[in-house]
């Protein structure tokens, strides 16, 4: 069996690209993918519990996966190690297209999986450390860090507005925050934060 395997880290990625490269692969060399497994999943999540790992639970001696790049597997190098190791032990074939890597039993094998692997993860340590540093310069320059605090909603806007009477009434009555919130449809939560920011507020 071979077995075409998809990943992005996103919805807003895109399995296309992977998809042609695979089937363009496939194409030259004669052959046909006899399934896909396609997941939206970050490659940092430990592989055994996303779509890769139930295959690999069931891949036997002679099948062969195939990806767009050996990073499609996972993001660190102990993952791909391990997965690689897996593989080897099951008897199952791995061929990346653009790195050209084709996982066998032999040592070159090996020493190449280790070799992509570590390369894998020194990148990703590279892009998080530069995302860290240019994060601290921001910061000593002043600059605000994440997205803009949004304007305090007009309390006119709320949900809660048109029911402030009852709130005050049931509040005077003893009433529980809880037996507010089933009365209103709405969590107990909306309901406490309505009654600090513009009930309490005015007493």
């Amino acid at each position: 069996m071979r077995y075409g395997y998809i990943r992005v880290s996103s919805d807003k990625q895109t399995v296309e690209n992977q998809r042609f490269e695979i089937n363009s692969f496939c194409a030259k060399e004669g052959w046909q993918i006899d399934g896909w497994i396609e997941e939206t999943v970050s490659g940092t999540q430990v592989y055994t519990k996303r779509r890769l790992g139930r295959l690999l639970r069931h891949v036997k001696n002679g099948d062969m996966i195939i990806c767009s790049e050996l990073s499609r597997l996972g993001r660190s190098l102990y993952m791909i190690m391990e997965i690689l190791s897996y593989c080897m032990h099951r008897g199952c074939r791995i061929w990346t297209i653009k790195e050209a890597y084709r996982l066998g039993d032999d040592i070159q094998s090996k020493v190449l999986a280790f070799a992509f692997g570590l390369s894998a993860e020194i990148e990703r340590n590279l892009i998080s450390q530069r995302t860290r540093e240019a994060l601290a310069r921001r910061k000593a320059e002043g600059k605000h860090l994440g997205r803009p605090a949004g304007k305090q909603t007009h309390k006119e806007a709320l949900l809660l507005y048109r029911h402030e009477a009852y709130i005050r009434r049931a509040m005077r009555e003893g009433k529980s925050k809880n037996e507010i919130a089933r009365r209103l449809h709405c969590s107990r939560n909306t309901v406490n934060r309505y009654i600090q920011r513009h009930i309490i507020s005015t007493i």
